[in-house]
């Protein structure tokens, strides 16, 4: 009987400190800027890029969007990728509004409609701003659990980078 006692404490004490009130107050993860000026972070990370003979990783979404979150969790947490994205590229993100009445159509235009895939969905841009890849996410998600394949992101990245663009990469010396 004090055993049973004992654990119906343990088990109200545990309820009380990890009750639903103390799980809400934790703020959720909001990597998207709802205030960014998209068109001048362009600029800056495709200037920055070029300084630095990268390419720039554009993440299309928003903090609205748990796929992009998962993405953007696993991009700063994955050694392997965050390693290849220090080397390689500028990552951006560019904020999507949920609202689809304050979404800029005619910059997605200018991108190439990379909206047409969903989101998140990734842009590889030269150091001059030129789109040169549009990268729906879904052939990067793992096929057995939900999120993304490391595998298939380290293939993507090391696909663009701009070595893996570069002609003289494959002429014969």
């Amino acid at each position: 009987m004090k055993t049973l006692l004992y654990t119906l404490a343990i088990l109200l004490f545990v309820t009380c400190h990890v009750s639903p009130v103390t799980l809400s107050a934790q703020t959720p993860l909001k990597p998207y800027n709802e205030n960014q000026d998209v068109r001048a972070d362009l600029k800056k990370a495709a200037s920055q890029a070029k300084k630095e003979n990268k390419h720039v990783l554009v993440q299309c979404g928003g903090n609205w969007c748990p796929w992009c979150i998962r993405f953007h969790q696993m991009a700063s947490g994955a050694k392997q990728i965050d390693s290849l994205l220090q080397a390689d590229y500028v990552y951006m993100l560019l904020n999507v509004s949920q609202d689809k009445k304050k979404r800029d159509y005619q910059l997605l235009g200018e991108l190439g409609y990379p909206n047409r895939f969903g989101y998140p969905v990734f842009l590889i841009l030269n150091g001059d701003g030129k789109v040169l890849h549009i990268q729906d996410s879904g052939i990067l998600e793992h096929c057995q659990a939900k999120g993304y394949d490391t595998t298939k992101v380290v293939t993507f990245l090391k696909m663009w980078n701009v070595r893996a663009v570069d002609p003289a990469t494959y002429s014969i010396k």
